[in-house]
């Protein structure tokens, strides 16, 4: 028996460990459905964040550059936009990058977000510049956004960003939400040239620019939306599905086919569990599945990787002027 040849009760102990996370580390089967495997984002995501951080110490701290530095402008005191920004300086100090908040008061006018924008465009030591959205209704979002000098859009939102993704153009900086999506489905080897992709959302946050990416790795879309006719038609007929909606257990196992590819985006907090969910039924839509993100643990960690990946590659190129 295995334990016999251990008499050492703690190795026993520890080396069970280390074989169960390697088990369920990247690629977790989870038994609800035959065959599903679920893609653990959370894992990529961890994968990701070392890759970098391995990157940024050898490429830069070790040859004697600072640290990329991101700096995230919030503009009133949102409970959620405070926990997801808290997460970023988190993330950042995990990977080496140095990081720093601009609080505004939400009844801030817009000609004060310029300012600190404009201040941020011209400091140069600060690599990376990201708006928490969502910005108090009086505030235009998108106009703000492309006062961000472009190589330090690390949210990957201004016109000039969305058009070199447009034309393929590598020196851009892409969206943190799409780009994840892209990663995991990479990570997992999951092919994607000549997929039928369906996405229900078309914001410049996750649809369209998901769009573009899964066009520029051959794949056929759909933008599916709230004026979409026969949309569970289209999402029946799709390898991969992308939702993003907003709306607990949205989409439902009669509205994939079997062995369908399902990427929920969605953040949602169940009333009757106080628990986080997406926008899929994920017990039952699993069942038919092939590959499913869960909530949590899906596409919300890449989201963040990927901005940190974003800060790291805008840093470089403004190293390279």
């Amino acid at each position: 028996m295995f334990y016999k040849k251990h008499k050492n009760k703690t190795l026993f102990i520890s080396l069970f460990k280390h074989f169960m996370l390697k088990l369920y580390s990247k690629k977790i089967y989870d038994f609800t459905g035959e065959n599903m495997e679920k893609l653990n984002g959370t894992q990529v995501a961890y994968d990701t964040k070392e890759s970098l951080r391995k990157d940024i110490e050898e490429n830069m701290l070790n040859k004697g550059l600072p640290a990329p530095k991101l700096v995230v402008i919030m503009v009133g005191d949102n409970p959620a936009s405070k926990v997801y920004v808290g997460g970023k300086v988190k993330a950042c100090a995990q990977v080496g990058i140095q990081s720093e908040v601009y609080n505004l008061p939400a009844n801030a006018k817009e000609d004060e977000v310029a300012l600190v924008i404009n201040k941020l465009n011209k400091d140069k030591t600060v690599n990376g510049i990201l708006l928490q959205l969502p910005m108090p209704d009086h505030i235009d979002e998108q106009k703000m956004i492309n006062l961000i000098s472009p190589e330090k859009d690390v949210d990957g939102l201004t016109k000039l960003n969305l058009g070199k993704l447009m034309s393929k153009d590598p020196t851009g900086l892409f969206g943190c939400t799409p780009s994840g999506i892209i990663k995991i489905l990479q990570d997992y080897n999951i092919e994607i040239k000549g997929k039928d992709v369906v996405i229900v959302n078309r914001s410049l946050l996750v649809g369209k620019p998901l769009a573009l990416m899964f066009l520029n790795e051959n794949a056929t879309v759909t933008i599916c939306h709230s004026k979409t006719k026969d949309m569970n038609e289209k999402l029946r007929n799709a390898d991969i599905v992308v939702i993003a909606v907003g709306k607990k257990d949205f989409l439902t196992a009669d509205m994939v086919k079997e062995g369908a590819i399902v990427i929920d985006v969605g953040i949602n907090r169940d009333e009757k569990t106080n628990k986080i969910c997406g926008d899929v039924d994920y017990e039952a839509v699993s069942k038919k599945a092939s590959y499913i993100t869960p909530v949590p643990g899906g596409v919300g960690p890449m989201t963040i990787a990927m901005l940190l990946r974003n800060t790291y590659i805008a840093t470089m190129f403004q190293n390279k002027k």
